[in-house]
């Protein structure tokens, strides 16, 4: 019997987010009337309440095996709201009635009488849509509890839009028994994104997502859905694939910005298209981890200067200190680059503390890693890659997307192997771009101008980062100008 899932290994350890984002925000106007810098997606992005609204109504379907208790009445509520997203837009987009889903199911993964989709629910920590009888079944007893400590009320909700997007997909004829796990994933990603859109902009009777902190949480969400990184041995490797967080998120964007219509148009040539050379398997007996120091900072700033051959290279300072004497620019560690003296300057405790991994075991659910601290260097040198470029600004919205969508260009770039002067070999590994958007996610420096503040939508940071691995440093100067 074939199940549709939400998620790898990652979902399962889901406990305590550490996503609040920490950085500043630009103050200014808007520089494009297509790229608004302070929009999100065409959006404002702004700040408010998340979640279920205080006079919501009411859920139009029951569940069987529910507890009745409050996880089950939100999983109620957001199949009920989501159905009613669907049952408008479905004959609007695909020209034919919408038929729901036949029953929801609900199920405590620690216990021992359940049963979802022919399989024993006991240690079953997830949530998934059953194509054999049409059904949505989720865990209560870990996977949404998880969830709502992680990202509220909206993971629960996200998490049950992408499960009814399989019913969805397999309704329009999208999906179908041999279609590859990787693109029903990333189909059922799109239209979860389309129907958050619709709460967004304030159509739902039940709850409500504000573009700024709101929305951040619901893509950390999708982050923790990522694939693990499995090594090129590994035997489960390219069996089963739901997807890097990197390509997750751009699904969920493509539905949010363009709607069901775009998410047709996701099959395996887009996707392939859209993963082109980056890394999915970590090379065999390597952790995908370089750890942060000196020397190796130093081999990062030297691929840097081959792959873009600036005509007067940035120099680097590791004395912390002399960040605070720039004329021209304030200090944005752990690391920051002052135009006056066309100098990155290093914080190196930060960069280590930023660069360190954290085990999902132990309440991770964002990628970490090196490249959260390396993106943030390779950040700074596209800020100076600015200043050499001349005729823009360094210190507004637009630089910071500008800096995300470089560090784009930049990323793919070190896809491939590069040898320093000094021998050292540079090269991205399987995780890296992951750890990257989830750093501009949370802290946003690696999407941020020369005085490290940025935009306050990490839906906008992203979208910019992704410009730039899609395209190429033009691209980037003419779409944020």
């Amino acid at each position: 019997m074939r199940r549709g899932h939400l998620v790898g290994a990652a979902v399962a350890a889901c406990s305590v987010l550490v996503a609040g984002a920490c950085s500043t925000t630009v103050q200014g106007d808007a520089v494009s009337v297509f790229d608004d810098p302070f929009s999100v997606a065409g959006m404002p992005a702004t700040d408010g309440p998340t979640g279920f609204r205080p006079n919501a109504a009411a859920p139009t379907r029951e569940v069987e095996g529910t507890d009745g208790g409050s996880i089950d009445e939100l999983a109620a509520g957001a199949t009920s709201d989501i159905e009613e997203y669907w049952a408008t837009t479905f004959p609007e987009t695909f020209d034919e009635d919408f038929t729901p889903a036949a029953d929801l199911f609900s199920w405590d993964s620690d216990g021992f009488d359940g049963e979802f989709c022919g399989e024993d629910t006991y240690g079953l920590v997830n949530a998934g849509f059953c194509y054999d009888d049409r059904t949505i079944g989720w865990d209560r007893g870990q996977l949404l509890p998880g969830l709502k400590r992680a990202h509220g009320e909206m993971g629960v909700v996200m998490v049950l839009a992408h499960e009814y997007g399989h019913a969805v997909a397999r309704q329009a004829g999208l999906s179908a028994e041999d279609t590859p796990t990787l693109l029903s994933e990333q189909q059922a990603d799109c239209f979860a994104g389309a129907y958050m859109r619709w709460v967004a902009e304030d159509n739902s009777p039940r709850f409500t997502v504000s573009t700024g902190e709101g929305l951040n949480n619901v893509l950390a969400g999708v982050i923790s859905f990522r694939d693990p990184l499995l090594t090129e041995n590994d035997p489960d490797a390219g069996y089963d694939e739901h997807g890097s967080a990197f390509e997750r998120l751009s699904a969920f964007q493509f539905g949010f910005t363009d709607g069901p219509s775009a998410c047709a148009a996701i099959d395996m040539r887009e996707i392939a298209q859209r993963r082109g050379d980056l890394p999915v398997l970590l090379p065999e007996d390597q952790t995908g981890e370089l750890p942060v120091t000196e020397e190796s900072v130093q081999s990062i700033v030297e691929a840097m200067e081959i792959l873009f051959e600036p005509a007067d290279p940035p120099a680097l300072s590791f004395d912390a200190a002399e960040a605070e004497s720039c004329a021209d620019a304030r200090p944005s560690p752990p690391a920051s680059f002052c135009p006056s003296t066309n100098t990155i300057v290093l914080d190196m405790p930060g960069m280590e503390d930023m660069g360190a991994r954290t085990d999902p075991d132990e309440g991770g659910t964002l990628a970490t890693g090196d490249n959260a601290a390396y993106s943030v260097l390779v950040s700074r040198y596209m800020v100076a890659i600015q200043h050499e470029h001349g005729g823009v600004s360094l210190d507004n919205a637009a630089a910071a997307l500008r800096t995300a969508c470089l560090t784009g260009v930049a990323t793919v770039k070190m896809s491939q192997d590069v040898t320093t002067p000094g021998g050292d070999t540079i090269a991205l590994t399987a995780g890296d771009v992951d750890e990257a958007v989830s750093g501009m996610l949370t802290n946003g420096l690696a999407a941020s101008d020369v005085n490290g503040e940025t935009v306050p939508s990490g839906f906008s940071r992203i979208d910019a980062f992704r410009l730039g691995v899609l395209g190429d440093a033009e691209r980037c100067f003419k779409r944020f100008p």
